[in-house]
């Protein structure tokens, strides 16, 4: 059987050329939704990972910008317009993480982690969601981490960077509905190249001390991205979703 849950549907994923953000354009591709993949500097992986886009038989196209930028946002999102169509369904992956014990925070590295994740998720979701209102259709999903929800050594400010988007999302959720409907994932330690800023030892305490006795998968983030994103969560909205393993639970 076909999968069509996204036909017809233009989404715009930040980040998008390797881990999660690779694995969330694979998988709306599946469903048939033509996929604007931004990068900022890893172009060959980005093309492999449109090269896997369009061999779901969906379109897909590049768009390079820094996300923390408001000039090239603008313009990421003109192309994806131009090239593709009005975007129905977004996703603000893009993001950095470093790790940093606390008597050695550095204020340039905590602006620019800020400026990633924070200014990358505004500047996309405020794009766009001006005409997903005047459509009245508009499906976002802005990744996070149990980060936010957990104390994390060596990781305070990636933390609070973490927390202000999930905070981003749940207040701008009651503006935006009932047309547009906002979620944000918090995942766990994922099997991606972010992980390297821990040491192995360090991700296998982790991956023991999770009542799943493992790390995530990048295509276990983007199967809930895929979830919020469809009419199956229809009446989900503002929410914050934890895939963590078991790590991290909310009341």
């Amino acid at each position: 059987m076909v999968d069509t849950e996204f036909q017809g549907r233009v989404a715009l994923v930040t980040g998008g050329s390797r881990g999660i953000g690779r694995a969330i354009c694979e998988r709306l591709a599946t469903g048939g939704a033509r996929i604007a993949i931004n990068y900022q500097h890893a172009e060959d992986a980005a093309r492999a990972t449109l090269e896997a886009v369009n061999s779901f038989g969906t379109d897909g196209i590049l768009v390079q910008a820094n996300v923390a930028e408001p000039k090239e946002v603008a313009e990421m999102v003109k192309k994806t317009e131009q090239d593709l169509g009005p975007i129905d369904l977004l996703v603000t992956n893009a993001g950095i993480a470093k790790a940093e014990p606390a008597d050695q925070l550095d204020y340039d590295s905590f602006k620019q982690m800020m400026s990633v994740n924070v200014d990358g998720t505004y500047l996309p979701l405020v794009s766009v969601t001006k005409g997903m209102r005047a459509r009245g259709f508009g499906r976002i999903v802005c990744i996070a981490s149990i980060a936010a929800l957990r104390p994390r050594p060596a990781q305070a400010a990636y933390s609070a960077s973490k927390a202000a988007v999930i905070a981003f999302a749940r207040s701008l959720s009651e503006d935006l509905a009932p047309a547009v409907r906002i979620n944000s994932i918090a995942p766990g330690l994922i099997e991606t190249d972010m992980m390297q800023i821990m040491t192995p030892s360090q991700r296998q305490a982790i991956a023991e001390a999770t009542p799943m006795k493992r790390l995530g998968r990048a295509e276990e983030i983007a199967e809930l991205a895929a979830f919020l994103l469809s009419e199956r969560s229809s009446y989900t909205t503002g929410q914050c979703y934890i895939a963590s393993g078991g790590r991290v639970t909310l009341p």
